[in-house]
């Protein structure tokens, strides 16, 4: 029903369910889910440290059986626990029912060769030979001066792209408008971009100016 509606053909939708509403991912040409499902914050085991992967994986089978097709994980995320943890829940086919966003730790980079080692440990853990989308992490004045620029990050990541490991290159932002308008202009290629907004407090970071530049 909301395929026809918006006039878009439900076949090009990767997983497609017609009770989850489906929206044009920026440049990309992709149509991923309205609702997502973001791997930060997992249920724990009782001793509030470790990710309880059962119920995890439960949980995320769950929102792809019933049309979510956007995963969001990134290699720092619940010290490391997980990356592993979705490449657990996406085995059994389930891969291939969804675009798989994860990023890369600015902050760890202590030189050029942890990129390579960062990317091919993310892809190691969730047991997949491509990313769909690549994120430069945390991205704030402090990490695009002292990671992104001195190791040339941006090249590498557009190598990877190139070499079809990668297929969207984007970046999470912490920061304020003003750094944002200058990163959305550093580098024209952007595929995507994430930004965080608050209902109740538009101006925080970007806010709601950023999201509409």
């Amino acid at each position: 029903a909301h395929a026809a509606a918006s006039g878009i053909d439900a076949a090009s939708i990767r997983n497609y369910k017609a009770d989850m509403p489906y929206r044009r991912m920026g440049k990309t040409g992709v149509q991923v889910s309205a609702l997502g499902f973001g791997m930060l914050r997992l249920p724990l085991l009782a001793d509030g440290r470790t990710v309880d992967e059962r119920q995890t994986i439960g949980m995320l089978r769950y929102g792809i059986d019933n049309g979510i097709n956007y995963v969001d994980t990134a290699y720092v995320y619940l010290g490391g626990q997980s990356e592993p943890t979705v490449g657990k829940a996406l085995a059994n086919g389930y891969r291939d029912k969804v675009y798989l966003a994860t990023k890369l730790p600015l902050r760890l980079i202590k030189d050029e060769a942890d990129i390579d080692r960062f990317f091919d440990a993310s892809r190691h853990r969730l047991q997949t030979d491509v990313i769909d989308f690549y994120l430069l992490h945390h991205v704030t004045a402090k990490t695009w001066n002292q990671s992104v620029l001195p190791f040339k990050i941006m090249e590498k990541v557009e190598r990877l792209k190139q070499d079809g490991k990668i297929r969207f290159i984007g970046f999470s932002f912490h920061d304020n408008l003003a750094l944002f308008k200058h990163v959305l202009g550093a580098y024209p290629d952007w595929d995507f971009c994430q930004l965080m907004e608050n209902y109740l407090d538009t101006e925080y970071e970007a806010g709601f100016l950023g999201m509409k530049y």
